[in-house]
Protein backbone atom coordinates (compact mmCIF):
# COMPACT_ATOMS: atom_id res chain seq x y z
CA UNK A 1 0.00 0.00 0.00
CA UNK A 2 2.86 2.40 0.73
CA UNK A 3 4.11 1.99 -2.83
CA UNK A 4 0.67 2.91 -4.19
CA UNK A 5 0.62 6.01 -2.00
CA UNK A 6 4.03 7.06 -3.32
CA UNK A 7 2.84 6.99 -6.93
CA UNK A 8 0.30 9.77 -6.24
CA UNK A 9 -1.79 8.16 -8.99
CA UNK A 10 -4.61 6.64 -6.94
CA UNK A 11 -7.03 8.55 -4.75
CA UNK A 12 -9.46 5.79 -3.73
CA UNK A 13 -9.91 3.42 -0.84
CA UNK A 14 -7.82 0.32 -0.12
CA UNK A 15 -8.56 -3.13 1.13
CA UNK A 16 -5.46 -5.18 1.94
CA UNK A 17 -5.94 -8.95 1.81
CA UNK A 18 -2.78 -9.75 3.77
CA UNK A 19 -2.39 -13.02 1.93
CA UNK A 20 -3.26 -15.06 -1.12
CA UNK A 21 -5.21 -18.18 -1.93
CA UNK A 22 -2.83 -21.09 -1.53
CA UNK A 23 -4.49 -24.50 -1.22
CA UNK A 24 -1.14 -26.21 -0.59
CA UNK A 25 -0.68 -23.99 2.47
CA UNK A 26 -4.28 -24.41 3.61
CA UNK A 27 -5.24 -20.83 2.73
CA UNK A 28 -8.59 -20.42 1.02
CA UNK A 29 -11.05 -17.57 0.52
CA UNK A 30 -12.42 -17.96 4.05
CA UNK A 31 -8.96 -17.59 5.61
CA UNK A 32 -8.38 -14.37 3.65
CA UNK A 33 -11.57 -12.82 4.95
CA UNK A 34 -12.98 -12.26 1.48
CA UNK A 35 -16.44 -11.97 3.05
CA UNK A 36 -15.29 -8.64 4.55
CA UNK A 37 -14.09 -7.50 1.13
CA UNK A 38 -17.46 -8.39 -0.42
CA UNK A 39 -19.31 -6.50 2.34
CA UNK A 40 -17.17 -3.42 1.71
CA UNK A 41 -17.61 -3.62 -2.06
CA UNK A 42 -21.38 -3.79 -1.79
CA UNK A 43 -21.73 -0.87 0.62
CA UNK A 44 -23.05 1.22 -2.28
CA UNK A 45 -19.99 3.37 -2.96
CA UNK A 46 -17.65 1.04 -4.82
CA UNK A 47 -17.76 1.17 -8.63
CA UNK A 48 -14.50 -0.58 -9.43
CA UNK A 49 -12.11 -2.96 -7.72
CA UNK A 50 -8.49 -2.72 -8.86
CA UNK A 51 -6.56 -5.87 -8.03
CA UNK A 52 -2.87 -5.59 -7.21
CA UNK A 53 -1.89 -9.19 -6.55
CA UNK A 54 1.50 -10.65 -7.37
CA UNK A 55 1.86 -12.37 -10.72
CA UNK A 56 2.54 -15.76 -9.15
CA UNK A 57 0.27 -18.80 -9.37
CA UNK A 58 -1.25 -17.91 -6.00
CA UNK A 59 -1.69 -14.26 -6.96
CA UNK A 60 -3.32 -15.25 -10.24
CA UNK A 61 -5.67 -17.65 -8.44
CA UNK A 62 -6.61 -14.98 -5.92
CA UNK A 63 -7.30 -12.41 -8.64
CA UNK A 64 -9.34 -14.94 -10.62
CA UNK A 65 -11.42 -15.89 -7.59
CA UNK A 66 -12.17 -12.28 -6.65
CA UNK A 67 -13.03 -11.42 -10.25
CA UNK A 68 -15.38 -14.40 -10.53
CA UNK A 69 -17.03 -13.34 -7.27
CA UNK A 70 -17.55 -9.64 -8.10
CA UNK A 71 -17.97 -9.30 -11.87
CA UNK A 72 -21.32 -11.20 -12.07
CA UNK A 73 -22.66 -8.71 -9.50
CA UNK A 74 -21.93 -5.78 -11.84
CA UNK A 75 -18.71 -4.57 -10.22
CA UNK A 76 -15.96 -3.53 -12.63
CA UNK A 77 -12.82 -5.50 -11.81
CA UNK A 78 -9.46 -4.50 -13.25
CA UNK A 79 -5.88 -5.40 -12.51
CA UNK A 80 -2.66 -3.43 -12.42
CA UNK A 81 -0.58 -3.93 -15.55
CA UNK A 82 2.59 -5.94 -15.76
CA UNK A 83 5.47 -5.87 -18.14
CA UNK A 84 8.63 -3.96 -18.90
CA UNK A 85 9.58 -1.56 -16.07
CA UNK A 86 9.82 2.17 -16.78
CA UNK A 87 13.39 2.94 -17.71
CA UNK A 88 14.15 -0.74 -18.27
CA UNK A 89 16.44 -1.90 -21.05
CA UNK A 90 14.86 -4.54 -23.27
CA UNK A 91 18.01 -6.67 -23.40
CA UNK A 92 17.75 -7.20 -19.63
CA UNK A 93 14.07 -8.20 -19.58
CA UNK A 94 13.23 -11.91 -19.52
CA UNK A 95 11.21 -13.35 -22.41
CA UNK A 96 8.13 -14.08 -20.27
CA UNK A 97 7.89 -10.48 -19.07
CA UNK A 98 8.42 -9.16 -22.59
CA UNK A 99 5.76 -11.51 -24.00
CA UNK A 100 3.26 -10.39 -21.35
CA UNK A 101 4.01 -6.72 -22.03
CA UNK A 102 3.42 -7.33 -25.74
CA UNK A 103 0.09 -9.07 -25.09
CA UNK A 104 -1.09 -6.21 -22.88
CA UNK A 105 0.06 -3.40 -25.16
CA UNK A 106 -2.06 -0.27 -25.68
CA UNK A 107 -2.41 2.10 -28.62
CA UNK A 108 -0.14 5.14 -28.49
CA UNK A 109 -1.79 8.47 -27.73
CA UNK A 110 -1.22 11.21 -30.30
Amino acid sequence: MNMMEQTLSYQGLYYVLMGKISPLDGVGPKELGLDRLVARVFDGFVKEVVLATNFTNEGEATAHYITAMLRPKGIVVSRIARGVPVGGELEYVDSGTLAQAFRERKACGV
